[in-house]
């Protein structure tokens, strides 16, 4: 084994090297409970799950907020009087320019969720990163089993200043801090779409100014030679649309040496699939529909 082969593998949170796929529930378990919520976080654990998956953007006095989109989101969100959010307001209720405590005001979870009509109903609000890592700590304290973190930092260059701090390396600061505080390293995986993001934490990863975490490129449509191309690095793992991987796709990304973790697998049949084409993971709403979780 060369020592470069030798240092992936060091680096590497200790699931990523598991033989058997591992099962993340998707924003908690999206089909089950409200998204990205401590509830969802919380019986995805109870039923099995060791690798939580959550996306995080920033309030307008720099906190952490686990949402997967920068406003509050009229599918399933009510304003503080009950009423619900319209379509038409969506943009005017921008998370980056509103502090946390008016951000917990907001309910994500009573109204339930039309496309995801399992959901259980309950009232509920969006938790900070700190209050998600907190119960995910507390969780393996007694339990005594290892628990994961894929973090999306939910990063978008049309909202550089606007929905989102300034800069990718002001928002994965904020980030990290936050991670630091409770977690080590080697149970953390960041994840982003933003190819500007996996490249600040590969140089600050560089410098020593933050310890090593496996890097996640997430990609739609994008092969795996495009995107060590792009990114000039080997990031931990290429997660794909499980739509767009066959089986040569995940022989190739193995080849140049990532995992393969796609999203948002679904049903049991889909999940199998993979698992038969040889993924590494797989990351999906429903965790109680894997073949069996691990």
């Amino acid at each position: 084994m060369t020592y470069k082969c030798l240092f992936f593998l060091l680096v590497l949170p200790t699931y990523l090297m598991a033989q058997v796929p591992m099962i993340q529930g998707h924003r908690g378990c999206r089909g089950l409970f409200p998204e990205n919520s401590l509830p969802a976080f919380a019986h995805a654990l109870n039923i099995g799950v060791r690798v939580l998956e959550m996306d995080v953007c920033i309030s307008a006095d720099g906190q952490v907020v686990v949402s997967h989109e920068p406003v509050m989101n009229a599918l399933y969100t009510s304003k503080p009087d009950g009423s619900p959010i319209m379509k038409s307001e969506e943009a005017s209720l921008n998370i980056f320019q509103m502090p946390y405590v008016e951000i917990k005001k907001f309910d994500v979870g009573q109204r339930g969720n039309a496309l995801f009509p399992e959901q259980v109903r309950i009232a509920t609000y969006k938790p900070l990163l700190a209050e998600v890592l907190a119960l995910g700590e507390a969780f393996r304290m007694k339990s005594g089993e290892s628990v994961y973190y894929n973090i999306e930092i939910k990063s978008d260059p049309k909202g550089y200043g606007e929905t989102q701090p300034a800069t990718v390396d002001e928002f994965s600061k904020l980030v990290w801090a936050q991670i630091k505080a409770q977690v080590k390293p080697e149970f953390v995986m960041l994840q982003s779409f933003d190819f500007a993001v996996l490249k600040y934490w590969e140089r600050a990863m560089g410098r020593g100014e933050i310890p090593k975490v496996a890097l996640s490129a997430l990609v739609t449509r994008k092969s795996p030679e495009a995107v060590v191309k792009e990114l000039g690095f080997v990031p931990a793992v290429y997660s794909s649309n499980f739509t767009d991987l066959t089986k040569p796709v995940v022989e190739k990304a193995h080849e140049l040496g990532m995992k393969v973790i796609p999203w948002t697998a679904n049903e049991t049949q889909q999940i199998q699939g993979l698992i038969d084409m040889g993924v590494d993971g797989v990351i999906t709403d429903y965790p109680n529909r894997a073949p069996k979780i691990h």
